[in-house]
């Protein structure tokens, strides 16, 4: 009941085309080789200028400060939701306590 069935492979009836005869390829020795391929360039040096180290500074204190705000946005927010649910605990709390 909980071995596995393994199907047979059926043999092929009907007409089966033979393989098709491969003949090997001759090789002629007296044929030049392709010249090899020019090397590609190295790729020139990084120019650090001090344009180009201002701008990176720019850029990286840019998102620093974006990240930033938008943490401490979050924090705020969980701050806020957090004071309004234990002014609603405690509004529920007094009402049912008065009764």
């Amino acid at each position: 009941m909980f071995r596995p069935k393994v199907p047979t492979m059926p043999q092929p009836t009907g007409l089966t085309t033979p393989p098709a005869v491969v003949e090997p390829t001759t090789i002629t020795p007296d044929t030049p080789a392709p010249p090899p391929a020019p090397a590609t360039p190295a790729r020139p040096a990084v120019q650090v200028t001090p344009g180009t180290v201002l701008a990176l500074v720019g850029g990286g204190t840019a998102v620093v400060l974006v990240v930033g705000a938008v943490l401490v946005s979050m924090l705020l927010a969980v701050a806020l939701t957090a004071t309004s649910v234990a002014v609603c605990a405690l509004t529920v709390r007094s009402v049912i306590a008065r009764r």
